[in-house]
């Protein structure tokens, strides 16, 4: 009598599990597919609230400086002597400057130029030390020893210092140099300035990949080394200098406006944060919005990216995992 309960236990039991399992597999998503590094970050991104709240500023501050004219119908040039240094009211929210020009215009307007000098010094910046960084870690080598005693140059000047050599340099002979020529200028010194970072973190990542089993499995099977480099090694490189490239525009910006408050950066008829802030350091004191505004929007620009950045890190950190 024993034995046969016995059996009709085991029975019951192993039907029971047959249906559990069959309940998983129908639970189970269909066709997921496995994320990688960039997919996994992206789903952490999503729930981190510091990446929302900087994507939201970034995102707001572009829209202003690609349409200006959605957000104000002044012209940031006009001058109304009358109005000269006026507080903020309600006809003008951030007030007049020393020339009666619209300070919330010309901050909105200034948004543009601040932030293309930011956008177009990173990527000479990390075009520049990027490339040279992948050649320089996979050669290695006399060009990895030549590149790298060479950025030990430019990471040896004082940026300030730095630039204003550049800056001055180029402008000796130029009474009032024209709107682009300054930008440029002042984009190529930033790039040259700061491209040694952006070598060292690819250089860095370019060693550390050369050494992983898909670079020697492509060198095995015949792939040159272009191949190896753009579809083996770039992709896997890229997270680091993307870290950098993140935070290192919101510093640009204010190199921007450090260069330009010096008197060698951007300057007059161009608008930006930087020019009105050195234009408003003659009256701190009795019109501190000249000021205040301005330097608002840039301190919130660049606290946007660092946070960003620090975001992005955090999220293609495997020890955060």
């Amino acid at each position: 009598m024993t034995e046969p309960a016995d059996s009709g236990h085991r029975a019951a039991v192993a039907s029971a599990a047959e249906e559990a399992t069959a309940q998983v597999v129908r639970d189970a998503p269909k066709n997921e597919k496995p994320r990688g590094l960039w997919g996994d970050a992206w789903r952490d991104l999503r729930r981190r609230p510091l990446f929302i709240v900087a994507a939201v500023i970034i995102v707001v501050l572009l829209v202003i400086a690609a349409f200006p004219g959605l957000f104000t119908s002044v012209d940031p040039t006009f001058q109304d002597l009358s109005k000269t240094r006026q507080p903020p009211s309600a006809h003008a929210w951030f007030g007049y400057d020393n020339l009666g020009r619209d300070i919330f215009a010309r901050t909105i307007y200034g948004a543009r130029a601040s932030i293309a000098v930011g956008l177009l010094s990173t990527l000479l910046t990390v075009l520049l030390g990027a490339t040279v960084g992948l050649l320089a870690g996979y050669f290695g080598g006399w060009f990895d020893n030549l590149v790298s005693r060479f950025s030990e140059i430019f990471m040896g000047l004082p940026f300030v210092l730095g630039a204003i050599v550049i800056l001055t340099t180029f402008n000796a002979n130029v009474a009032t140099p024209g709107v682009v020529r300054v930008v440029a200028q002042v984009v190529l010194s930033i790039g040259v300035l700061s491209w040694p970072i952006a070598m060292r973190i690819m250089r860095s990542a370019a060693i550390s990949a050369k050494q992983q089993d898909y670079v020697k499995a492509a060198r095995a099977l015949g792939a040159g080394p272009a191949r190896i480099i753009l579809r083996h090694m770039l992709p896997n490189c890229l997270a680091p200098v993307l870290v950098y490239s993140t935070i290192a525009l919101g510093g640009f910006i204010g190199a921007e406006a450090t260069l330009s408050f010096l008197g060698i950066g951007l300057r007059d008829p161009v608008v930006s944060w930087g020019v009105m802030i050195a234009e408003s350091r003659s009256y701190i004191q009795g019109a501190p919005h000249l000021l205040l505004f301005p330097a608002g929007f840039l301190v919130i620009t660049v606290l946007a990216f660092v946070m960003l950045g620090d975001a992005i890190r955090d999220a293609l950190d495997p020890k955060q995992k």
